[in-house]
């Protein structure tokens, strides 16, 4: 864990809780494509742009039905459950499952015989959620208050882990991989879109809040991500970037990447 791994988890979770805030005030969204410009910080709103999806992650008929305030509120960096080949009858856990928009997706593809969790630490968010579930009807989706670095869920209970741009907003990265691998059944997998560094971050902006919660300073570098994988206990890792994602730039850090990671979890 990084030194200031307290501070940095508080600031996150009240940055992404006020963007769940200022979303429930986008009355006047009336529209996809006006929700999608306050997904990646460009409508004309008091969205705090300073963090934000990137455009055109989702594709238009995926986003159909869905509540505006969801595809608002993402802030994701992919689109997990386009490639992880979700069955029908799969138990799925979202981490930082955010206004829901991947939990939902996930709930199309498993189907009334499977079941979607989504795990969020901001309550605001989980609110958001809720009600965005409730204005959609769906049955086999959940969302639970709680911690990607304590999961409060049993052993072996998931079939497939998917996450959005958020492992990399951890300062406990190693927890997350541990609880993954602890929650997912044998043979189950990680599926997730996250951002990766292409060089070392300086200590002194690891230790910056508002570099990490715009998910720069908290990414890792390829064989750390590797690493934290392989210890704790997953095989057949693979990570690779994300096509049709701009890369970001700060000129005090190395530039990050977003970057597809599967793995998968031994028989």
């Amino acid at each position: 864990m990084i030194n200031n791994s307290a501070n940095i988890k508080d600031f996150v979770r009240e940055k992404y809780g006020e963007r769940a805030r200022q979303v429930t005030q986008l009355t006047v969204l009336t529209n996809i494509s006006e929700a999608e410009s306050c997904a990646d910080g460009t409508c004309e709103t008091n969205l705090d742009t300073s963090f934000g999806a990137f455009s055109n992650l989702y594709a238009q008929a995926e986003l159909e039905g869905l509540p505006l305030e969801a595809i608002a509120s993402s802030a994701g960096c992919g689109n997990p459950t386009a490639l992880a080949g979700l069955k029908n009858g799969e138990r799925v856990l979202d981490l930082g499952s955010g206004g829901g928009i991947d939990c939902f997706l996930a709930a199309r593809q498993v189907g009334q015989n499977g079941h979607v969790t989504g795990l969020d630490m901001t309550a605001d968010m989980i609110m958001l959620a809720q009600k965005n579930a409730a204005s959609l009807g769906v049955t086999n989706v959940d969302f639970i208050h709680g911690e990607m670095e304590q999961i409060p869920l049993p052993d072996a209970s998931i079939d497939v882990v998917i996450s959005n741009c958020v492992v990399c907003l951890s300062p406990d990265k190693d927890a997350v991989a541990r609880e993954s691998f602890r929650i997912l059944s044998p043979g189950g997998r990680l599926h997730i879109s996250d951002m990766m560094s292409l060089g070392e971050v300086p200590e002194t902006l690891r230790n910056d809040p508002e570099q990490w919660a715009a998910c720069v300073t908290g990414a890792e570098d390829r064989d750390a991500y590797l690493s934290r994988l392989g210890n704790a206990g997953f095989t057949n890792i693979s990570i690779e970037e994300e096509e049709g994602t701009a890369r970001i730039y700060d000129l005090s850090a190395p530039a990050v990447i977003s970057v597809k990671v599967v793995a998968f979890k031994p028989n």
